[in-house]
């Protein structure tokens, strides 16, 4: 399944699947012929998230729902988010003849994880549970210029029922399970195959911050009649890497990025100064409070700069994802299987979002196992081991049983 659905959606040296795009659409083809294949019922969602069960679980609910997404950053990973619907379907099969042993099981593959497309996360899981705002149907997709409302539309979401933010869930759900790969190196440094996830970070971030100065010619102002606004965003960043060291000294949880930082391409020359500089900006953490912090002291800064340089910022909308954490008593769950094989579950942070935070943030009992990756994600190189693979799925299984599938 993995490799079909790589070949299907290979992208150069990576793959691509867009969200609520073509190759979203070609891999849920592919996990729904192998659903059927392996004799699994499916059906979508108003949300086009696919949905998967045994045939014969009829049992109404509430259920369990092993998830994660099939869409990708462009020229990633085949690995990010598929990984997790694979090991669904294969806990669905290993279950049968046996399923009444624990809760109904549904596998979900969601839509539209990933922020790279319309610059919001979560679009499926958050249309799914009524959370998506409004808004956000009318993000512009990031080359075409066309919105998230119309390739929703597109795919047959039910865009009204989205907008007015209904839930679109088809059963009750009594827990959310998530199998990923870590996106970060730590597990592969310190041997750990299979680790539980104590909680996802939150962010804060701006997609589009604009930084508007003066254009110049660079031989003819001098410095204290510049209102160079690459020299202005490169003070604010300055500033905020200091900020960020301070935090961080001071035992706050915290990462922040710029990802996007850019002049405008049609007034490139050597001897302009620049007069607008496009950057993004967000920051992560697993305390609200650390990331309301941190926002103030960039506006904050903005304030200063704008009137030390001569510059103005102007902001696009926040966007905010609150931190999540996991359910304990799933965490023991899965703990208590390691040590059934002779194993420790060590606990992990998860740096990256995930679908679960949703979930979570919803009220409903959500938890992930992360497996070992190495060279990091949202890239061709994602590393994951097959048997490292399996054990993460095994667990989850014997997870859901609350004994060794092998009883």
């Amino acid at each position: 399944m993995l490799t079909e659905v790589a070949d299907a959606t290979r992208d150069g040296p990576g793959i691509t699947r867009e969200s609520y795009g073509p190759g979203e659409d070609a891999a849920l083809q592919v996990l729904e012929r192998h659903a059927a294949a392996l004799g699994l019922a499916c059906e979508y969602d108003r949300a086009r998230n696919l949905w998967m069960r045994l045939p014969e679980d009829t049992r109404p609910g509430p259920v369990v729902v092993i998830g994660s997404h099939v869409d990708s950053v462009p020229q990633g990973g085949n690995y990010d988010g598929l990984a997790g619907v694979v090991a669904g379907m294969l806990v669905l099969a290993a279950l049968r003849g046996r399923h009444d042993r624990g809760a109904p099981l549904r596998v979900l593959a969601l839509r539209g994880e990933e922020s790279a497309w319309y610059g919001r996360a979560y679009m499926g899981s958050m249309a799914l549970l009524g959370r998506l705002p409004a808004a956000a149907l009318r993000l512009p997709h990031r080359a075409d210029g066309g919105t998230l409302g119309d390739a929703m539309a597109r795919c047959g979401a039910d865009v009204e029922a989205i907008a007015q933010g209904t839930p679109l869930l088809p059963c009750a759900v009594a827990a959310y399970l998530e199998l990923h790969i870590e996106q970060g190196p730590v597990m592969v440094a310190r041997g750990w195959p299979v680790a539980a996830v104590t909680g996802i970070r939150g962010n804060v971030r701006h997609n589009r911050v604009r930084c508007i100065g003066e254009t110049g010619h660079s031989g003819a102002v001098p410095r204290w009649l510049r209102k160079d606004a690459v020299l202005a965003v490169s003070q604010l960043l300055s500033r905020m890497d200091e900020h960020w060291r301070v935090l961080l000294q001071m035992g706050m949880d915290l990462v922040m990025t710029s990802g996007i930082c850019t002049t405008p391409a049609q007034s490139h020359a050597v001897s302009v100064i620049p007069g607008e500089v496009q950057f993004s900006f967000e920051a992560r953490s697993q305390d609200a409070a650390t990331l309301e912090r941190f926002h103030q002291l960039m506006q904050a800064e903005c304030s200063a700069i704008a009137a030390d340089r001569g510059v103005r910022f102007e902001f696009d909308e926040r966007l905010t994802t609150a931190p999540a954490t996991m359910d304990e008593g799933w965490i023991q769950r899965f703990e208590a299987v390691a040590a059934r094989a002779g194993q420790t579950l060590e606990r992990i942070p998860s740096g990256a979002g995930h679908d679960a935070a949703v979930f979570a943030a919803a009220g409903i009992p959500a938890a992930m196992l992360f497996v070992r990756n190495a060279h990091g994600s949202h890239n061709p190189q994602e590393a994951m081991e097959i048997d490292d693979f399996l054990l993460g799925t095994q667990w989850l299984a014997e997870g859901l049983l609350q004994g060794p599938l092998a009883d």
